[in-house]
C-alpha cells in the first residue's frame, strides 16, 4: 500500500525536526560578544537559578555567590550556593583555558575532568556532579551550556541525565559585579564549608 502524499509530507517534516533538535558548539562561532572564562569569571558575581523536575514542575531555587582569580589561562572559581530549602554549599573549581578554546576543569563534587569547548558567546561543557540524595549521593552526567548576553550577564542552561535519561533541568543567570574585586573573603568561607 502506497503512502499518501501527507504522510510522506509528515514523515519528512518529522526527519527535519529530528535532525534539527540537536545543536553543536560550533553553531556560535560567529556570535558575539565573544566569552573568554578569564573576562567573565574574574572577580565577584551573583548567580540567580531554579532547578525543575523531569516533568518541567519547580523544586529548589538558589542564589550564589562567586568570585574568579586568573593566572595565564588557569583559574580558581570559588562559589558559595544559598538553597531555598535552607542548605548552603560550596564548590571550587580549577579551571584551565586554552587557546584554542578547550576547557576543563576539576572541583570537590564533579568526578574526573569537567572537559568542554568555547565558541563564539557560548560555552559547552560536561561532567558528572555527585549530588546529595535522598540522604545519600547519586552521580549525575551534567549538559552545560553558557551564553554571553552581554558583557556582565550570562545565561545558563544545564540538563542533568541519569542512565542516559533527563532527570532535571536547571536554569540560571549570573552577573559579574566587580571584576577587580577580591576573592579572599569568599575563598575563607567556601573552606570553612568544606571542612564542616
Amino acid at each position: 500500500m502506497q503512502k499518501s502524499f501527507w504522510q510522506k509530507a509528515a514523515m519528512a517534516a518529522s526527519i527535519v525536526l529530528l535532525a534539527g533538535c540537536s545543536q553543536s558548539i560550533s553553531d556560535y562561532t560567529a556570535m558575539t560578544p565573544e566569552f573568554k572564562l578569564d573576562r567573565f569569571f574574574v572577580g565577584s558575581g551573583k548567580a540567580y537559578g531554579v532547578m525543575h523536575n523531569w516533568r518541567g514542575q519547580q523544586g529548589v531555587r538558589f542564589v550564589a555567590d562567586l568570585c574568579g582569580e586568573w593566572r595565564q589561562g588557569q583559574g580558581d572559581l570559588y562559589e558559595v550556593f544559598y538553597f531555598s530549602d535552607g542548605r548552603v554549599e560550596q564548590r571550587h573549581w580549577q579551571l584551565t583555558q586554552n587557546a584554542d578554546g578547550k576547557v576543563t576543569g576539576t572541583a570537590g563534587d564533579v568526578i574526573g575532568d569537567a572537559t568542554g569547548q568555547l565558541a563564539g558567546n557560548s560555552l559547552y561543557w560536561q561532567y558528572v556532579l555527585r549530588i546529595p540524595y535522598d540522604g545519600d549521593t547519586l552521580d549525575v552526567t551534567v549538559k552545560d551550556w553558557l551564553h554571553l548576553v552581554d558583557e556582565k550577564n550570562l545565561i545558563n542552561r544545564t540538563t542533568l541525565h541519569k542512565f542516559g535519561f533527563k532527570v532535571a533541568e536547571l536554569t540560571l543567570s549570573i552577573q559579574q559585579l566587580d571584576a577587580n574585586a577580591d576573592c579572599a573573603a569568599l575563598k575563607q568561607q567556601v573552606a570553612e564549608i568544606a571542612a564542616d
